[in-house]
């Protein structure tokens, strides 16, 4: 077996592989040795079935299945021993395809389109400059908190006659013609009105008129000319009302009234645990504390964000652009056409040339992503996701389970080395560039977002 290169330019191989009867031979006997073991053909015992008839029935498909390991093993040890960095895979050659035959053919011969690597380097420095916005944590941004706080720790309470925004909770049934109970027609006990969505001013003006045990008919449909908001209120499928006429009569339960909660002990408890706030100016000092760290990590997605693009604007490499087209068509076959490939290539290239700036100072300066920054990664995820639910303060133990079941997940745990390499990468560059911290209020940090 022998394989030869010919080098199109800097970013495009051809190998040729060829492969001599010497390279297959003994494979294929043993193979079809073992067929003639275990065939199992009408008019022979086990075993005993002529290897000539082996041969005719088998040989064709185990020739062809031992080939496809000779050339799956010989590129794989050629790429390493050559040290050869490619991008994506080894295509078949666009041309000069030969046709095979298998009953005749002893020789046989591949070509494989390879695309390359290319060479580059990266210098950072105390010279490049890296601006670090730290966000100014004032009493709007405090007062923000405790306003998202109240309404999450908000409840409803009974009213006696509702208001804008209010529920109207009630047992809605449908009615025939003749405004009577509709036999099989839709019936809820405990449906739930928002005044808020209803579109009929009509029904809407006598709705907020209503008192616990009144009774209104309407048409909901001219209510709520939305198909989905109608359906919510049947608690049925969508398509079950598009035909839907007729009114409904409604049997008023209760009036729903949310309120917000009361900045008070009740709510220090239920937001940071029993006793661990005792007055208004702790919890706002606790909010403070809360806020810093939460803009810290947008002030640090911010500096991630410039730090990829100063790298990226010193990063002047090209990629073997059609060779990786064919290959993302190849291996997305039947689910992009060539013209959506087009379309969101240079989204692909921008990522690939990331992923080889970022593999490239990982190389250069010895950085190794270990099993604890994957650790350390998964359990600042499982704490955010907890943080979401107003869950701030969750024992360790519970977010090193929460993280270690991540991490047996293929694909999570595909992810996190991801962000775990983007961290490493961005710690270094940190770490040699000059950082320009800079303070900025709120409003104009989320205006850099808007160029």
């Amino acid at each position: 077996m022998n394989i030869t290169r010919e080098n199109i330019d800097n970013l495009n191989v051809v190998l040729n592989v060829k492969i001599e009867k010497q390279d297959y031979e003994q494979k294929v006997a043993d193979a079809l040795n073992d067929y003639k073991k275990k065939a199992r053909i009408d008019g022979f015992r086990p075993g005993k079935v002529p290897l000539g008839l082996i041969n005719k029935l088998y040989r064709k498909p185990v020739l062809a299945e031992e080939i496809n390991k000779i050339i799956s093993g010989s590129l794989s040890d050629y790429l390493v021993n050559e040290k050869l960095k490619v991008l994506g895979e080894p295509l078949p050659h666009i041309e000069d395809r030969q046709p095979i035959d298998f009953d005749t053919d002893e020789t046989f011969e591949f070509k494989f389109d390879l695309g390359l690597a290319p060479e580059f380097e990266v210098k950072v420095s105390h010279k490049d400059k890296v601006p670090f916005y730290k966000i100014i944590v004032d009493d709007s941004i405090t007062g923000k908190y405790v306003e998202s706080y109240s309404q999450r720790f908000g409840s409803f309470e009974s009213v006696e006659t509702p208001a804008e925004k209010d529920i109207v909770k009630g047992e809605i049934t449908q009615l025939d013609e003749n405004n009577m109970p509709l036999e099989a027609g839709f019936h809820v006990d405990d449906a739930m009105l928002n005044t808020e969505f209803i579109q009929d001013p009509e029904f809407k003006e006598r709705l907020l008129q209503v008192k616990k045990g009144d009774t209104l008919i309407a048409d909901l449909k001219k209510a709520y000319p939305n198909d989905s908001e109608v359906a919510g209120l049947l608690k049925t499928d969508k398509a079950k009302v598009e035909n839907l006429k007729g009114n409904f009569n409604i049997l008023v339960k209760d009036i729903m009234r949310f309120k917000k909660a009361e900045v008070n002990q009740e709510l220090f408890d239920k937001v940071y645990g029993p006793g661990n706030v005792k007055s208004v100016e702790e919890f706002r000092a606790k909010i403070s504390e809360e806020a810093e760290m939460h803009l810290k990590e947008d002030s640090e997605y911010k500096f991630r964000i410039d730090v990829k693009d100063m790298l990226m604007k010193k990063l002047k490499i090209s990629l073997p652009e059609v060779f990786l087209k064919r290959w993302l068509l190849a291996i997305n076959e039947g689910k992009f056409t060539r013209e959506q490939i087009d379309a969101d290539y240079s989204k692909f290239e921008e990522d690939l040339k990331w992923q080889l700036l970022k593999d490239k100072i990982l190389e250069e300066n010895n950085i190794q992503v270990t099993e604890d920054d994957l650790k350390q990664i998964s359990r600042d995820i499982a704490r955010m996701q907890f943080r979401q639910y107003g869950m701030n303060d969750v024992p360790e133990e519970h977010l090193e389970k929460f993280a270690e079941r991540m991490l047996q997940q293929e694909e999570d745990r595909n992810n996190i080395k991801s962000k775990a390499v983007e961290r490493k990468v961005i710690d270094f560059v940190k770490g040699v560039v000059k950082v320009d911290e800079k303070e900025i209020s709120t409003d104009k940090f989320n205006k850099l977002f808007e160029k």
